[in-house]
């Protein structure tokens, strides 16, 4: 393991990688829950959906952790899961779920030939490293944002965006407690804080009636069959139509910069951007999401992508592809103790993403506020992401920004070919689609 992921050199030790893989997956195990309920009101067989996600989702981070040797960890990515079910199947355009999981696989199948091509590395490689570092800002308040409102902390307001919700009700209640619990282990300098505020506010969640536990609860089970949802697809008259060409689309903008953004925030945060703001191996990196997303397709289930929720694991020390290794590893056992996993309530796993929000906030410290060509595009990708509700939206106002200020400010020979083409082609998006 020294040898193949050079743990000294990344400062680093295997129980460290192995703890920090599975904080990864603790923070990212809704999903197990999250997606197949998602995706079986579109008609799909939630076990099947349930297995598809599982053996998608250790692909994916066995690709990563393998082949580019990063602590990063891939799954079905929320949002895109999203318009699968409400807007291509549940929605205006009304299309069978078989429809949607073709528009998948072909989304994947391009994906790798932009891999193949460096075009999706070339993009990572033309984000200013201003920008990369507002990302990662950014992802911090995105992902603190999602579990304040995840526990019922911040909720819709009456007349206004967002308000305090009822913090004498259960999931509040639970999720400050566990925040509190996770302060204190991280105050004393506690290995595995952030996994351990896991898993003693799930257990504090029994007794306020916020960890359910089934009468019958048996903690163990067979994999589900995925034998109702692999390799259910259309035939070409509906491949070759419009509606596929805008849905494809669609994924592709969102995933590209979904993933792009979160490999340059977690990178950042992480310390592994070289002086240029690169990240080596990114074309690795990217090339295990187009993998995943076409085994996802033929498996059952939507777009799989690099999850933000990776930072939780690097905020516990975790820089190779071991801490990889253990996260896949958590899934694969997670497959025979599915009941026990979907256990967990969100109001368990907002403790950790408000705690990886407060630690992706440091690389906010080496922006450069004093060139407003440079800072107000950092303020925009940062605010936009959590008021947005996404992390490509963010980058959007940014990058165009960044174009736009360095234009008018006659430094237009600072924006790259790659950003220049990148910020008509949003415009176009948003203005015209």
């Amino acid at each position: 393991m020294e040898k193949f992921f050079r743990l000294k050199e990344n400062h680093t030790d295997a129980k460290t990688e192995i703890l920090a893989g599975i904080t990864t997956f603790m923070t990212m195990a809704y999903i197990l829950a999250v997606n197949p309920g998602m995706l079986s009101l579109t008609g799909m067989d939630f076990g099947g959906v349930f297995t598809a996600t599982v053996i998608a989702s250790i692909i994916g981070t066995l690709i990563m952790a393998l082949y580019a040797k990063y602590p990063f960890a891939l799954a079905p990515g929320m949002g895109l899961n999203a318009f699968f079910a409400f807007t291509i199947v549940l929605g205006p355009m009304g299309k069978s779920w078989q429809f949607a999981l073709t528009a998948v696989l072909i989304e994947g199948l391009i994906f790798i030939l932009l891999s193949f091509i460096k075009a999706r590395e070339a993009i990572f490689d033309s984000i200013p490293l201003n920008l990369k570092h507002a990302v990662s800002v950014g992802i911090g308040l995105f992902i603190a944002f999602i579990g304040l409102t995840g526990a019922g902390i911040v909720e819709p307001g009456n007349g206004v965006i967002v308000a305090l919700g009822d913090l004498s009700s259960g999931g509040p209640l639970v999720a400050i407690i566990g925040i509190i619990i996770t302060g204190f282990l991280l105050a004393r300098n506690i290995k595995g804080a952030i996994l351990i505020g896991i898993v003693l506010t799930t257990i504090i969640g029994i007794p306020l009636g916020v960890t359910i536990i089934p009468a019958g609860f048996n903690p163990m089970s067979l994999p589900p069959s995925v034998s109702e949802v692999a390799f259910k697809f259309v035939g070409f008259d509906e491949i070759f139509s419009l509606e596929m060409l805008l849905v494809v689309f669609t994924f592709l903008f969102v995933d590209i910069f979904d993933t792009v953004g979160t490999l340059a925030g977690v990178s950042s945060k992480a310390g592994m951007l070289d002086e240029n703001g690169r990240l080596p191996r990114v074309g690795k990196a990217l090339m295990a999401d187009a993998v995943a997303t076409v085994a996802g397709a033929c498996l059952g289930t939507s777009t799989v992508t690099t999850y933000v929720e990776s930072a939780a694991g690097v905020a516990e020390g975790g820089r190779t592809g071991l801490t990889a290794i253990s996260t896949s590893a958590m899934f694969a056992i997670a497959l025979f103790f599915a009941p026990l996993f979907t256990l967990i309530p969100s109001a368990a796993t907002a403790p950790a993403l408000v705690i990886v929000g407060l630690f992706m906030m440091s690389p906010i410290t080496k922006i450069d506020f004093f060139d407003y060509t440079e800072a107000i595009p950092a303020f925009l990708t940062i605010v936009m992401m959590p008021f947005a509700y996404s992390i490509a939206d963010g980058i959007v106002f940014g990058m165009v920004s960044y174009v736009v200020l360095k234009v008018i400010s006659g430094r237009a020979k600072e924006v790259s070919k790659v950003m220049w083409l990148l910020a008509i082609l949003f415009v176009i998006k948003f203005g015209f689609m």
